[in-house]
């Protein structure tokens, strides 16, 4: 694996339960960048996260992270921070008691550093997990994720719950780790809104499968969305309406970039948002509809506003049926 990769799933095919799997899923983040991994509940982004971590198996495929195949050694989770949508301390532990519980696993433990996250946070060493708010318990399982030295930092739906003040301050905390471009970010979340200002390189995956993967501007510039008239959108030749919503009042769709000139001109062309990009695609009925992504290529583009310089080369967004 290159060492410019924080890590990358390549064909992943793993059973849950009942019918649903994850089936062909491949997606790769370069180190020193976000990838925002979005879908709706119940898409499979928890299920590819615990494979990626080692915390469940896979029949197909195989997994890399930070230079290790998966499984790999125990040393391995030393250089992994995890955020759960959840604490997972003991409720009756207090702060101090966190540490001295996790401290014995980690060969990197900055005791020192841990204490000034939890005073930056306005955490206090007194305090019961248990009497945490949603936001306080996000930020104590960032404090340990940070005491430890990760090198990548693992978030499962984070901002559940969380009110637009402390979701901004979560923003912020991300782009002070990447300061550091060694350090890396999977960020799973079906709120939108929380990519558009961290994510660099996103994964929309959807009942098990990826649905595009790529730079966000990739991605953006991917799609078109196109609104019309009651009758509008009948049948297209040459177009496939991704989402197509029908009411009374008119007709909405997502429709490929290069598709987009092949409609009529009665119907109203935008660029999407990464909420209309995510509601389409999670939308689509037959998901074994052939659905071609955009050629992408190298290029060098601007960062989001995260606190740190554009690192260079992007992947192409690509979809699979």
């Amino acid at each position: 694996m290159s060492s410019e990769l924080a890590f990358s799933l390549r064909g992943v095919g793993a059973a849950v339960s009942g019918s649903f799997a994850l089936r062909d899923v491949s997606f790769e983040l370069p180190t020193g960048y976000v990838m925002g991994l979005m879908g709706a509940n119940g898409a499979g982004k928890t299920t590819a996260i615990r494979c990626l971590l080692g915390m469940r198996g896979f029949e197909t495929g195989e997994i890399e992270l930070l230079g290790h195949r998966v499984p790999g050694p125990v040393a391995l989770r030393q250089d992994v921070g995890v955020v759960l949508h959840r604490t997972y301390f003991v409720g009756d532990w207090r702060l101090a008691e966190v540490e001295r519980a996790l401290r014995p696993f980690y060969d990197r433990w900055d005791r020192a550093r841990y204490r000034q996250l939890l005073a930056d946070f306005g955490l206090d060493l007194r305090a019961r997990v248990k009497d945490l708010s949603r936001g306080m318990a996000v930020k104590l399982m960032i404090a340990v994720a940070l005491s430890h030295q990760a090198r990548l930092l693992v978030f499962d739906e984070p901002t559940s719950g969380l009110d637009p003040a402390t979701r901004d301050e979560l923003a912020g905390i991300i782009g002070d780790f990447l300061l550091d471009e060694g350090h890396s970010v999977l960020f799973s979340t079906h709120i939108t809104s929380d990519l558009d200002r961290i994510g660099d390189y996103l994964t929309l995956i959807h009942e098990g499968r990826i649905a595009a993967t790529g730079t966000k501007d990739e991605i953006l510039d991917a799609y078109r969305v196109v609104r019309g008239g009651p009758d509008d959108l009948s049948e297209p030749v040459g177009v496939q309406l991704i989402g197509l919503r029908r009411t009374p009042a008119g007709t909405q769709a997502l429709v490929r970039t290069g598709e987009a000139g092949l409609l009529s001109g009665d119907v109203l062309v935008e660029a999407p948002t990464l909420e209309e990009i995510a509601v389409h695609i999670g939308a689509r009925a037959n998901r074994r509809d052939p659905h071609p992504g955009a050629s992408g290529g190298t290029s060098r583009r601007p960062r989001p506003d995260v606190g740190r310089q554009d690192r260079g080369s992007s992947m192409s967004a690509r979809e699979t049926a």
